[in-house]
């Protein structure tokens, strides 16, 4: 339970993009491990009012704990961004 920041990780490439960010590869510089850094833009989430829907995903992610769903390993938020700190998957998508 330690304050984290962006200097935390270090990113590697693109996993997917949408309407309000995008998520990249990232690894914990500290213990190596992998995970998927889901970045908001908060310009983008004030101009489409979707601060409340980042809010309630962040919220449950926290909860969840699945092996079928990636759950929140952390959150922090920079200047430009709110970050969301997940599990990663092979695979990801469930349409795929």
């Amino acid at each position: 339970s330690q304050p984290v920041n962006a200097d935390a990780f270090a990113e590697f490439r693109v996993l997917g993009k949408g309407g309000f960010g995008e998520v990249c590869a990232c690894q914990r510089r500290a213990t190596g491990k992998m995970y998927a850094n889901k970045r908001l833009n908060k310009k983008r989430l004030k101009k489409r009012k979707g601060y409340e829907a980042a809010l309630v995903e962040k919220r449950i992610l926290a909860r969840v704990h699945s092996r079928f769903i990636v759950s929140l390993a952390c959150a922090f938020q920079t200047k430009t961004d709110l970050c969301l700190v997940m599990t990663i998957m092979n695979g990801g998508d469930l349409r795929y």
